[in-house]
Formats: C-alpha cells, structure tokens, sequence
C-alpha cells in the first residue's frame, strides 16, 4: 500500500502547487479590494484558449508563452476594474459581486458560442513525459508547473513586501482612507492588484495546458477548490493560500486512491469543514 500511497502523495503535491496558483490571485484581490471575484475561473478559461490557440495557430509553446499571456491578462485585469468594475460598482461590495458574477456569465457563454462545448487539447510532445522522482514517476509537466508555482508564491511575497507598488498595496489594504491622504492613487492600485490577480491565472494557464483538458465549463474545475484555498488559508493570507493548497493537493488525490478519482473532491470540502470548526479563521488567517 505505501507503494501507492507514496505516489499520489507526490501527485497530489503537483496539483496543489497549482490549486495554489489559481488561489493566490484570488486572495491578493481579497486582502486589498475585500471582494470575491466569481469571474476568476472564466479569466482562467479565457488564459488556456489563449496560450491553446498560440500553440495550435502559431505553434507557440504554452511555456514560451508566459511572456506573452502574462502582460495581455495583466492589462485585461486592470482594465476589467478600471473600466467596468469601479465605475459600476460605485464603492459597493455587493455591486462588486453581481459586476463580477455577470462577467462570469458573459465570458462563460461567449466562448461557449464561438468555440462550442467540444474539449481541446494539446498534443504536445513532452505532454506523455515522466520523471521519476525518488522511485514515483510523475508527468512533466506537473512537476515543472509545481516548481513554477512554488517559485511565485515567494517572489510575489517579496514583491509586496519590498517594492514601492507592494508597500502601496499593503497601504491600501490596510486603510484606504489613509493611503488616498498620503498621496496614493487608490484606484491605481486597486486595479494594478486586480491585474495582479488576472496575471496569476494566465500562469497557471501556461502551466496546466501541456497536461490539462479546455472547454468553456473548465474553470469551475478550479475556481470552487481555489475559494476553498483562499478560506482555508485565511482570508488574504498568501502563505496560508499555498499552505492550503499544497494540503488540499495531497487530500484529493489519497482521497481520489482510496475512494475513486470521481469522489477525490470529497476530502477537500470534508477538510475544509474540519479545520472551520476547530479554526474558523483558517490556517493562517488572524482571528476577527
């Protein structure tokens, strides 16, 4: 049995490095604009059409496309709330929620329209490779998008810890009304954060495509795991949405090995409900 266990152990690592991903974009719009973005798995949908068709159109690899997909989802972010969120929302969370969930929709049924419900993949030449790791042979490209996953987490870290647009941010978070007296264009920083976001999905993206399915209902497939990382981690917690999502990696796969892949999801939502009751703040998170 531990010869199995081993395995999906490490596999489970893989896939919640991404889960990670996806969460961290979620939980750095969180911390600083208090809002739950229900568009952001239809903007990770979008990503994977992007990076598919650069690969299938122009023969662009997913991984030399980051360079690409990032600055394009960043803009597209700070466009999404400079442009149509503030100014529909009119400062109002609940406005926020509806704007977000009705561009859900649209983007959702949209590429529904134009690209059908027909599922895509890429037939990329390294997509079958493995790499043994310690006796386990894991995919590649689950094991480089774990690498690039964990890279970020630290350096999007040190990015709001040690540079002038971060220590904005955190101000911004922190007190608004202050930030604005000081002379920090808060509407700026609101939409740079939401780009930020925006940008973490195209990533994962460029990461999943090599080894992942695409049709218009895909980014359900992440967003409910990625809302569960965020809550679990605590709210806002970056540390805590990797944290979370490494756990939550690990919990569906043994839970998929012992129980069947179609019922992995069962132990996240089960560990999920654990830890609120025992620690509603999350693993991370500051009690209120």
């Amino acid at each position: 049995m531990s010869s199995l266990i081993f395995p999906a152990v490490l596999s489970g690592l893989m896939m919640g490095a991404v889960y990670a991903l996806v969460a961290l974009g979620l939980t750095l719009i969180y911390g600083v604009l208090h809002i739950i973005n229900f568009a952001h798995g239809s903007l990770l949908m979008l990503a994977l059409y992007a990076v598919y068709f650069l690969w299938y159109h122009l023969g662009i690899d997913p991984y030399l496309a980051i360079p690409i997909v990032l600055p394009a989802f960043f803009a597209l972010g700070y466009a999404l709330q400079r442009g149509l969120i503030a100014p529909m929302s009119s400062g109002s969370e609940q406005n926020v929620l509806l704007i977000t969930l009705a561009v859900s929709m649209i983007i959702d049924n949209l590429a529904l329209y134009f690209w059908t419900s027909n599922t895509r993949t890429a037939d990329i030449a390294y997509a079958y490779d493995t790499v043994e790791i310690l006796g386990a042979f894991l995919p590649l490209g689950r094991v480089i998008a774990f690498c690039a996953a964990i890279a970020v987490a630290p350096l999007l870290w040190c990015f709001m810890a040690y540079t002038k647009t971060g220590s904005a941010i955190r101000a911004v978070a922190i007190e608004k009304r202050g930030a604005e007296l000081v002379g920090i264009d808060v509407n700026h920083t609101y939409a740079i954060c939401f780009g930020i976001g925006t940008a973490c999905v195209a990533l994962a993206a460029c990461l999943l495509l090599p080894t992942f399915y695409i049709t218009p209902q895909v980014g359900y497939t992440f967003v409910l795991v990625a809302f569960t990382t965020v809550v679990l981690g605590g709210m806002g917690s970056l540390p805590g949405a990797l944290i979370a999502g490494l756990l939550l990696g690990v919990i569906e796969s043994l839970c998929g090995l012992f129980l069947g892949e179609s019922l992995g999801q069962i132990g996240i939502f089960l560990a999920f409900i654990l830890i609120l009751l025992f620690k509603p703040s999350g693993l991370l998170g500051r009690a209120r």
